[in-house]
């Protein structure tokens, strides 16, 4: 408690960026950046390094510069036009309320937990219907899936539909279970940092579905099959839902 404390202080120090209308929409675009970097290296470094391609899931995709300015002018665009005055809408219908006690560990990892299994219910269900149902797919959800060998950069390669959707589900579980303001942050950043790891391409050593036991957590192996075959693996990051609806594939 003491430490998350001194954290949670360390943070308000800077209220006043906190409170801006600017803060969630750079806050996103910065996250979402920084955990794509290192991703980024890789892919430039992958058709030279067999240290690296032997990681990545696709061996025998490439990706170029000019898809992954695509992805990202996309997303940029995505940001300035829709995220940024939806936050500002946001900001001035729910100002930040400043707290000045931090919340305890359980309460964060319980806050955390809820927060990514809601998503991944909501996410599920979601994608499902935008497969199923042909008018979906052509009409919103077909542009994230021009890419069938997924790289960092592909996470927000979506349109405005999507890209706000579940965008809306994100911002909204945190409200819906009543998270302290940091546990809200803390599930944003690790909400992104899955994302992106879904669509990285590489099998890692230390990824997140390699730690989780039991097949639990599907990873980006999981999720870039579903890019592959199009009516697989839904679920975002756990497999549960894929399994009890008998969509889960594993080839």
């Amino acid at each position: 408690m003491f430490q998350l404390q001194n954290i949670w202080d360390s943070i308000r120090q800077h209220e006043t960026l906190l409170r801006s209308p600017f803060f969630p929409a750079l806050f996103s675009l910065t996250v979402y950046l920084s955990f794509c970097l290192p991703f980024v290296v890789l892919d430039l470094l992958s058709s030279r390094v067999a240290l690296v391609r032997r990681y990545k899931i696709q061996q025998k995709t490439n990706v170029t510069l000019s898809m992954m300015w695509n992805c990202l002018a996309l997303s940029l665009y995505n940001h300035a036009v829709y995220i940024f005055p939806l936050s500002v809408l946001h900001w001035y219908w729910r100002p930040v309320v400043s707290v000045v006690e931090a919340p305890g560990v359980l309460e964060v990892i319980w806050g955390l937990a809820s927060c990514l299994l809601l998503f991944d219910f909501q996410y599920f269900v979601w994608h499902l219907l935008h497969h199923k149902v042909p008018w979906l797919y052509r009409t919103f959800h077909k542009v994230h899936h021009k890419h069938t060998s997924t790289f960092a950069l592909t996470t927000e390669y979506s349109g405005a539909w999507e890209t706000l959707s579940l965008g809306l589900f994100a911002a909204m579980n945190p409200m819906v279970l009543g998270c302290h303001p940091m546990t809200e942050m803390l599930f944003h950043i690790l909400n992104m940092w899955l994302s992106v790891e879904d669509h990285c391409g590489y099998n890692l050593p230390w990824a997140t579905h390699r730690l989780v036991p039991f097949g639990l957590y599907g990873g980006a192996p999981h999720h870039d099959l579903h890019h592959q075959k199009f009516k697989a693996n839904y679920a975002p990051y756990f497999t549960h839902w894929d399994k009890l609806f008998g969509t889960l594939h594993d080839e």
